[in-house]
């Protein structure tokens, strides 16, 4: 299933990717040494409407991690090319905000100037920079906290500061790896239901890598259902539930049903060893 484009006053000539917020075209990697070659990735097509919170699941090695470096622009695909507002940017940094797993923040500054690191690199006076997150801080449960330091935080405030930080570099794109990977359950319920308020609030397009099959039904408007071996786009699943969500949806018997529909294809197109690793 494809993402139906918005109409648009491209010419005739233009196709569906360059309409999209953000599209893959034909994207692949291939790894070449010792004189023999390994696909992680086969020709991979997305196409992401604005607005819109894209998950990508599949087991350990399918590529989503390599998809996010080639958007990234951390990493030259084999083939094909990325195209965010129709330009190509293939290979380009700084062109998306990118979030991994570990928070990254920096021991030795507060956590106002963590969240304001990213502002700083891009040429934003210290000054300035304080004074746009100061009230963010407060606004999104980290009020009290802004002249402590990282290892007086909780794993949950931490990846707080670490994402606010990613939006305020001002990217419409942004890319999250499994950012909640690393934290107990409860904590990562908490983080779901703040992260769906961020989105509300900020209006980015944002794309998530999750191995929790759950999470990605509860945040997402689409999901793309990867397999391994090599890497590939099996299923594109629009996630047809209302905003906003609370934690009820998760019992409702189109949210069960979706969650076991994307367990059934991971199942069916994973080793035993990758499906292992797959949260219900």
């Amino acid at each position: 299933m494809d993402v139906q484009s918005q109409p648009t006053q491209a010419p005739p000539a233009a196709n569906k990717a360059a309409t999209a917020k953000l599209a893959l075209e034909n994207v692949s990697m291939v790894f070449e040494g010792n004189g023999s070659s390994f696909t992680a990735l086969a020709p991979v097509n997305l196409d992401v409407s604005a607005n819109r919170f894209i998950s990508l699941i599949g087991p350990s090695g399918c590529g989503k991690s390599t998809i996010f470096n080639i958007v990234a622009g951390l990493q030259p695909p084999t083939t094909g090319r990325i195209l965010i507002d129709g330009v190509d940017v293939t290979g380009m940094i700084g062109q998306v905000g990118y979030m991994l797993q570990k928070d990254l923040l920096l021991p030795w500054r507060t956590i106002l100037d963590n969240v304001c690191l990213g502002m700083e690199i891009q040429g934003v006076p210290i000054a300035q920079a304080r004074d746009r997150a100061a009230p963010l801080l407060r606004q999104y449960g980290l009020g009290g906290f802004e002249k402590m330091h990282p290892s007086a935080l909780s794993g949950g405030m931490r990846q707080r500061a670490a994402l606010l930080r990613t939006l305020l570099i001002d990217m419409d794109v942004v890319l999250l790896d499994e950012p909640f990977g690393a934290l107990d359950a409860q904590t990562k319920a908490q983080m779901q239901e703040w992260l769906l308020q961020l989105f509300h609030d900020f209006g980015r397009t944002v794309i998530f890598v999750t191995h929790d099959v759950e999470e990605a039904v509860f945040l997402s408007d689409e999901i793309y259902v990867m397999a391994s071996r090599p890497g590939r786009v099996i299923e594109h699943m629009p996630v047809d539930i209302p905003r906003p969500r609370d934690r009820s949806i998760v019992s409702t018997p189109r949210f069960v049903a979706m969650k076991k529909y994307c367990l059934d294809l991971l199942h069916m197109s994973s080793s035993p060893d990758d499906s292992a690793g797959l949260a219900a």
